[in-house]
C-alpha cells in the first residue's frame, strides 16, 4: 500500500507524518527550532531552520514507521500562513522571515487601504481588510525600512513554499495559503493584478498559484538524497495550516465547523460560495477543497497563552513533570480542574501578541483582571483556558450571525488533546464538541491531499469520508454554560474598557 508524507512547517517546529493509503498513521516526528523577537512586537525565523527540520523529521518518520522509501508516492506541504520569505536572484534568503504574529506593519496596513481606495474597496478586491499579520504589508515594510534589501528582492514565498522550493526547485504556492497574502483575488483564485498595480508590487516576484491537490513539482535528486527518498516523488500544493487542518478534521462540506486551539486559535467554517463579514472581522479565504472557500476567525495567542504560562510561570510543574516523566501540561490541567467555572471572577485577556479577530488591534495586550487574595495557580490556569476559549467564541458568534449552519463543532490542536479543555470548550461554545480519529491536524490533511493529487482518491471529500471518524463527544453542561453565558459579555466589555490604554501601554514598552 502506498505511503504519503505530510510536512507541516509550524511556528515552533516542523512536523512530518507518514500516512498509509487507507489513512492509517504510521509515524510522526517533530523537530523544533527557535523564534526570534529582536524588537517588541517583532517575530522572525530563519527559513534554513525549516528546511533542516524538514530533512530531519522526514528521515525520523521513515525510520520510526519502517517505511520503505520506494513506497512513498506523494508529499503534501502545510505551514504557518502569511510569513514572508524574501529571496534574491540567486534564490538566497535576504533577511529573516517575518512571521504571521509580527505586528510591525500597522502603518503599512493604513497605506494599503489608502492605495486601494478604502477598506470596502480592498475587501471587494481581495475579500479581506489589511491586517498586520498578512504578507502584503510586510513587502511594503521592507520597501520603506530596508530599501537595500528591497532592491535585492526577486522572489517572495510563504514558509511551506520555501520548503517546496528546496524539495522541487519550483516557485509555487496554492490558493488557501495565497489567500492570506492579501494579494489574491480570492473569488477568482488568482493573483489580484489591480491591487498589485496599486501597491506597485511587481507580480513577477510571486509564485505560480495551484489548487491544493494539484501536483506542483517532483522531488529532485539532490533533495531526495538528503531526505532518504528517491527522486521524482510528486509534491502537491498542500495548504495553509488552517485549511490543511480542516481537511485533516473532515471540514470539507457545508455546515462543517472546527475550532483549532494551537499556538493561535482558529474557528473555521466551510463555505460553498464566497461569503463576507461586512465589517471585515473574519477572513474569507479559498479552501483547500477545489472550488470551495472558508470563513475564519483567528486568535493570535490562544494555546500560545498556555504555552507562555508554562514557559514563564510554571517552573515547579515543569520540574515535577520531568522527574515523573510526564507532560507538564498534564499537571497544569490538573491544577485548572481545581478551580470552578468562571475562576471565581478572574478574567484573562489572551492578547499577548495583539489580536486579530474580532478586534484587528496590534496594540492589544494580555491581562488578568479581577485578581484577589483568594486566587491561586488553579484560578490563573483555568482563567487562561477560559479567556482563550472566550476569544474563540468571539469568532464563532460572528459566523453564527452570518447564518452559517452548525450543529456541532470539531475540535483540533492541543486544546483537543485534553479531556478537561474539550469539556470547557463545549460549555463556553454551547455546542456539542467532538474530536475525530485524527488529531494530527495540518500534516494529516496534506497527506490526504497528496493521496488525492496522485490518484489514490477521486476527491478530498471521498478521502475524508474514507479515513475520518468521530471518536469523542463533549456535550455542554447546563450549570457551567450558565456561568459562561454571564461571564462572556463581561470578558468582551473588558477589551472595550482597556482598548485606548493598551495603545499607550504598547508605546511605553517600545520606548523602554
Amino acid at each position: 500500500m502506498s505511503v504519503y508524507l505530510g510536512i507541516d512547517v509550524g511556528t515552533s517546529g516542523t512536523k512530518t507524518l507518514a500516512m498509509r493509503e487507507d489513512g492509517k498513521i504510521l509515524a510522526t516526528a517533530t523537530v523544533a527550532y527557535p523564534l526570534s523577537s529582536p524588537r517588541p512586537d517583532w517575530s522572525e525565523q530563519d527559513p534554513e531552520d525549516w528546511w533542516q527540520a524538514a530533512i530531519k523529521s522526514v528521515r525520523a518518520v521513515l525510520k520510526k514507521g519502517k517505511v520503505k522509501s520506494a513506497d512513498v508516492a506523494g508529499i503534501g506541504l502545510s505551514g504557518q500562513m502569511h510569513g514572508s520569505v524574501f529571496l534574491d536572484r540567486r534564490e538566497q534568503v535576504i533577511r529573516p522571515a517575518i512571521l504571521w504574529n509580527d505586528q510591525r506593519t500597522s502603518a503599512e496596513c493604513v497605506e494599503i487601504e489608502s492605495r486601494a481606495g478604502g477598506r470596502a474597496k480592498l475587501i471587494e478586491l481581495v475579500a479581506n481588510p489589511a491586517l498586520t499579520g498578512f504578507t502584503a504589508p510586510k513587502v511594503l515594510w521592507l520597501r520603506r525600512h530596508e530599501p537595500k534589501n528591497y532592491e535585492r528582492l526577486k522572489r517572495l514565498l510563504l514558509p511551506k513554499d520555501y520548503v517546496r522550493l528546496r524539495l522541487t526547485g519550483e516557485f509555487a504556492t496554492e490558493v488557501s495559503d495565497a489567500s492570506g497574502t492579501l494579494l489574491l483575488d480570492v473569488e477568482n483564485r488568482r493573483w489580484c493584478k489591480i491591487l498589485l498595480n496599486l501597491l506597485a508590487i511587481d507580480p513577477e516576484i510571486l509564485p505560480n498559484v495551484h489548487e491544493s491537490d494539484e501536483v506542483t513539482g517532483k522531488l529532485t535528486a539532490g533533495a531526495g538524497k538528503l531526505l532518504g527518498l528517491p527522486a521524482g516523488i510528486s509534491v502537491v500544493g498542500g495548504g495553509g495550516d488552517q485549511a490543511a487542518g480542516a481537511v485533516g478534521n473532515g471540514i470539507v462540506r457545508r455546515g462543517g465547523i472546527s475550532a483549532t486551539m494551537g499556538t493561535s486559535g482558529v474557528v473555521f467554517a466551510h463555505s460553498d460560495s464566497v461569503q463576507f463579514d461586512p465589517q471585515g472581522r473574519l477572513h474569507t479565504f479559498c479552501h483547500a477543497v477545489r472550488g470551495k472557500w472558508h470563513v475564519m476567525g483567528v486568535v493570535l495567542s490562544a494555546g500560545g497563552s498556555l504555552q507562555w504560562y508554562r514557559n514563564k510561570l510554571a517552573d515547579v510543574e515543569v520540574a515535577v513533570a520531568r522527574r515523573q516523566k510526564r507532560d507538564a501540561y498534564e499537571l497544569i490541567m490538573e491544577q485548572a480542574e481545581q478551580a470552578p467555572p468562571g475562576s471565581e471572577g478572574l478574567f484573562y485577556l489572551p492578547y499577548l501578541t495583539g489580536e486579530r479577530t474580532p478586534h484587528a488591534d496590534p496594540f492589544a495586550r494580555g491581562a488578568w483582571v479581577g485578581l484577589t487574595l483568594r486566587h491561586g495557580k488553579p484560578h490563573l490556569v483555568r482563567s487562561i483556558l477560559e479567556g482563550a476559549t472566550y476569544a474563540m467564541r468571539d469568532s464563532l458568534e460572528i459566523i453564527q450571525q452570518m447564518q452559517v449552519p452548525m450543529n456541532e463543532i470539531r475540535l483540533a490542536g492541543g486544546g483537543a488533546r485534553s479531556r478537561f479543555w474539550r469539556q470547557l470548550q463545549a460549555d463556553v461554545y454551547g455546542l456539542k464538541s467532538v474530536t475525530t480519529n485524527s488529531l494530527e491536524g495540518p500534516a494529516y490533511g496534506v497527506a490526504l491531499l497528496a493521496a488525492v493529487g496522485t490518484g489514490a482518491y477521486s476527491s478530498i471529500v471521498e478521502a475524508c469520508e474514507a479515513t475520518i471518524q468521530i471518536e469523542t463527544t463533549a456535550v455542554p453542561k447546563a450549570k457551567s454554560r450558565r456561568v459562561y453565558d454571564v461571564s462572556y459579555p463581561l470578558y468582551q466589555k473588558l477589551y472595550r474598557s482597556l482598548k485606548d490604554d493598551f495603545r499607550i501601554i504598547s508605546e511605553l514598552g517600545v520606548n523602554r
